[in-house]
């Protein structure tokens, strides 16, 4: 099936970049809003398939198998306040191989090198995954939100999810972009994943726009703040 999207990704190999926000706190960018009224009227759902063997990629938040770190720090508890309800996890790395750079439009940014850190949300219930990217002096460089379909934890405490390829990057600068069409298409083709899997990702996907349009987005300013205030040298700190 053809994605009932298509016409707004005339480019749509790889990277998609589909408007500039404002992030609130962070100037420099413009602000577009047009696209996703038209994005979030044009969803047209495909009818389930009959069951077959699916094929998921499942991510966990320690990153156990990147061979690229040679030296890292993961944190990891379950949170319930009124702000948020789920996992939070810290990866900090201190020792790699080589740098992790990733290009965005003309723009290529440093996402993982010595004394970076991801802090990561597991949203109870929820069918997204976001990671805040921070730099060796705590800067944000960008927000990464995997959409999924289901999240779980293992025997031994560490959160994962099954990736449903479709995701959202917000940088530094308040630019947001949506990543991997190309992928879920592909993933759909091959079987990987279900007609009900695939609507759930363009819809988990429409949700967040819609969220950060609206300036609704929690993650912004509580990554933020928890980055601060949470952890004491790649630990959380004691209350």
């Amino acid at each position: 099936m053809k994605n009932p999207w298509k016409f707004l990704t005339p480019a749509p190999r790889k990277l998609c970049k589909l408007q500039i926000f404002r992030v609130p706190g962070f100037s420099g960018a413009r602000y577009h809003r047009d696209i996703l009224s038209v994005y979030a009227k044009c969803v047209k759902l495909k009818a389930p398939l009959s069951e077959r063997v699916i094929h998921m990629k499942r991510k966990f938040g320690d990153r156990a198998n990147w061979r690229r770190i040679t030296r890292r720090h993961f944190a990891c508890r379950y949170v319930e306040t009124r702000e948020f309800s789920g996992y939070i996890t810290l990866y900090t790395i201190y020792g790699l191989k080589e740098p992790l750079w990733k290009s965005y439009g003309r723009h290529t940014y440093r996402i993982a090198d010595k004394g970076y850190s991801w802090l990561q949300y597991f949203p109870k219930d929820s069918h997204y995954i976001v990671t805040a990217m921070f730099d060796e002096r705590q800067n944000i460089v960008q927000w990464y939100i995997d959409t999924c379909k289901v999240q779980g934890v293992t025997d031994q405490g560490v959160p994962w999810f099954d990736d449903l390829y479709l995701d959202v990057v917000v940088l530094w600068n308040g630019e947001v972009f949506l990543l991997d069409e190309d992928e879920l298409e592909e993933a759909l083709e091959r079987e990987d994943i279900t007609d009900s899997d695939y609507n759930l990702a363009w819809s988990t996907a429409n949700t967040i726009l819609r969220s950060i349009d609206a300036h609704a987005f929690p993650y912004f300013s509580l990554s933020l703040k928890h980055r601060a205030e949470l952890f004491h040298h790649g630990e959380f700190r004691r209350k």
